[in-house]
């Protein structure tokens, strides 16, 4: 199979010259090259630009301006990422002596700040670029779930002595599943557009579950589970693989790093991780929860969280792949009945095609659920 990597598209020279323009605020070496747009993620805009350093050779960095639709407060996003980023870097240089790429690092602009207003509208920010690797949107083997997983988990684990109260919630209830799926019924019942009895069968589908989406809310109120500072976005598209060791180098989109559950992160693992279909793919054939990959993820994310998470954690971990599942099909489905206000759309009814591949991945998940349920439990028996 072969995996899918982030598209790079060439841009207009108008384009070109605000780019330029944009990197010109920060402290980075070098002349302006050109500029491509990277068209992967579905919420900000990214670009990468090559500069040409004194002694001839090329350096890349990512501009990224955060889209402020979604992110209400995006000063807040950058407060986190900085004490978030900073915080593993302290930590990594006290014990490895290097940066090792544990983290992205941010480059300042001026005035003292790791993010710059631009002319041309939006709060922008500039990341390292790390040569030598790939993102992926399909995962393509075992060892590349199973670096993306320890990868996530060795994030938790990096900041696991930082208090989550030390950040704050940049989009508020962002899992929360309950809320997600009460929003959908609202939206279903002012059906908007008139596109609720099209897609009675995916509606039908996630109302015949919907009393598992208050679950982990209910395990953490009862102190079951504790919050933590997370990823919540690990998708695995966000993990930096090395393109000769597919070994894991860096986390990334660390706009969603919020107080949160472990169990978020190692759901959206399954979810986007177990499926060699793409997260938009129209044959639904395709869509299959793959039992090696689910492995490979467990041992994984257990060999870097097995010191913190507890016991009440293990115990959910499959079902919080298919209840985050779940939420990313209740999502794509609201956005579709609104009129594709979200996330960015390329075609029609593409948020009705994601939502159709993670409900049948749900599906694929409750059919293998007991025997990912019984490997779980063999794995945390060995890290005891």
């Amino acid at each position: 199979m072969v995996p899918f990597t982030s598209p790079v598209r060439e841009i207009d020279p108008i384009v070109q010259e605000a780019v330029s323009a944009i990197g010109s605020q920060f402290a980075i070496g070098g002349e302006f090259v050109f500029g491509e747009e990277i068209q992967s993620g579905h919420i900000n805009s990214t670009y990468r630009a090559t500069y040409e350093l004194p002694d001839g050779s090329r350096q890349r960095y990512i501009l990224q301006r955060i889209n402020d639709s979604v992110f209400k407060d995006p000063h807040a996003v950058m407060r986190n990422i900085e004490c978030v980023t900073r915080h593993i870097n302290w930590k990594v240089l006290r014990v490895k002596k290097d940066l090792g790429g544990q983290t992205l690092n941010l480059y300042p602009a001026r005035g003292g700040h790791f993010w710059a207003e631009a002319q041309c509208g939006g709060l922008w920010r500039c990341y390292n670029f790390i040569e030598g690797c790939l993102t992926y949107d399909v995962v393509e083997n075992t060892r590349q779930a199973y670096q993306a997983a320890r990868a996530f988990a060795s994030f938790q684990d990096l900041v696991s002595d930082l208090a989550p109260t030390e950040i704050v919630e940049t989009i508020p209830n962002f899992h929360d599943t309950r809320r997600r799926y009460q929003r959908l019924l609202e939206v279903a019942a002012e059906d908007p557009l008139g596109r609720l009895e099209s897609v009675r069968a995916e509606f039908d589908f996630i109302r015949a579950r919907g009393e598992i989406t208050g679950k982990l809310l209910d395990l953490r109120d009862a102190g079951e589970i504790p919050v933590r500072i997370t990823h919540n976005d690990t998708k695995i598209n966000n993990v930096m693989i090395d393109s000769e060791s597919d070994e894991a180098v860096c986390v990334i989109d660390l706009d969603t790093v919020m107080p949160g559950l472990s169990l978020y992160d190692f759901g959206d693992l399954v979810r986007s991780a177990t499926s060699p279909a793409a997260e938009d793919e129209i044959d639904l054939t395709k869509v299959q929860m793959q039992m090696p990959m689910f492995e490979a993820l467990t041992e994984g994310f257990l060999d870097a969280a097995g010191g913190f998470v507890n016991e009440t954690e293990v115990e959910h971990m499959v079902f919080a792949g298919k209840l985050m599942t779940l939420e990313v099909g209740i999502r794509f489905l609201t956005d579709h009945l609104e009129g594709d206000v979200y996330f960015k759309t390329h075609r029609p009814d593409h948020n009705l095609d994601r939502c159709r591949t993670q409900l049948k991945l749900v599906e694929r998940i409750e059919e293998q659920e007991e025997a990912m349920e019984k490997f779980v439990r063999k794995v945390w028996r060995g890290k005891r």
